[in-house]
């Protein structure tokens, strides 16, 4: 394997967990719902992810426990905000300091423990191909999957009846209601959606890109992974787009720094939020492109009897 293909390899393991939570965090505000708590979700299924491998020996079974830990925090969310109407952005921050807490916990007995990698899928004829066969067609199905849930999402919002009910609830939730349609079950639906990618994308982190348990092992990729939703202005191909320049950034300045350019860790390893940063006043900036896709419902609680 070349340098090349290594760092591209590097690439876009770096950046398949920022996809799959941003584009899960995509169809929840996109049905009006704000969930902050994607940082905590990732958390408890990467914990969840590893704990599950680790006992059974088998990464498929620590793929299912991390979704289901996604959906489960994410349910909570949802009956929170959805149920008891309580304020979105509060509930948010509480659900990702609970997910980090209850994490360090559940993972203290798996800290140093080796871990189960989920292994690349080897495709006949295609795995085998120079250069192209290593860097498009030598991953694991967590890396296809995230891909082919982001183009999924994106013909489902935009082509389909279900998108286009999704779409409304986020726009404008009473006049959804008034056309009939649920628009709390619709809202419950996109929350698990979500908390599903999340727990996904933190079981990759445990799973294939570290295949061990290291508390806080997330390291901010989920409010990165907010922040993208953003910066693609809520269209899930942007998201995509976003996802791997933002796993660029990342991989780039731990590169520079192992071929031994004098430049300080500490500004390398700030580096991907920094990016992060100056992508939000970019396009805050731009009130146009701001609103260009912008739930009009989003973060505002819906009560049907009001």
């Amino acid at each position: 394997m070349t340098g090349l293909e290594a760092v591209l390899l590097t690439i876009i393991t770096a950046s398949t967990p920022l996809l799959l939570a941003a584009v899960g965090e995509l169809v929840v505000e996109r049905s009006g719902v704000l969930n902050l708590g994607v940082e905590g979700m990732m958390v408890m299924g990467a914990v969840c992810g590893f704990a599950g491998a680790y006992t059974t020996g088998s990464a498929a079974v620590g793929i299912v426990t991390g979704l289901g830990a996604g959906v489960a925090m994410s349910l909570v969310f949802g009956f929170l905000t959805q149920t008891l109407v309580t304020n979105q952005v509060a509930t948010g921050l509480a659900l990702t300091l609970f997910g980090l807490g209850v994490s360090g916990l559940i993972g203290e007995a798996f800290t140093g423990l080796p871990g189960v990698k989920l292994g690349a899928i080897h495709i006949p004829g295609l795995s085998d191909l120079p250069f192209i066969g290593t860097v498009l067609f030598g991953h694991d199905v967590l890396v296809y999957a995230s891909i082919a849930i982001t183009v999924l999402v994106a013909w489902v919002l935009a082509r389909t009846r279900i998108g286009l009910v999704i779409r409304a609830t986020g726009g404008n939730h009473h006049s959804a209601h008034a056309l009939g349609y649920n628009v709390v079950a619709v809202r419950y639906a996109c929350i698990a959606f979500g908390g599903a990618c999340a727990g996904l994308a933190g079981a990759y982190l445990a799973l294939a890109y570290t295949p061990q348990w290291i508390e806080n092992m997330t390291a901010g990729r989920g409010w990165i992974a907010l922040a993208l939703v953003v910066f693609a202005t809520w269209a899930p191909l942007r998201v995509a787009v976003g996802a791997y320049l933002f796993g660029t950034v990342w991989i780039m300045g731990l590169y520079v720094q192992g071929i031994g350019i004098a430049i300080p860790a500490q500004l390398l390893a700030s580096l991907p939020y920094l990016v992060t940063i100056a992508a939000l006043v970019l396009i805050s900036g731009n009130r146009i492109l701001t609103k260009m896709n912008t739930p009009a419902c989003i973060g505002q609680p819906f009560v049907p009897d009001r």
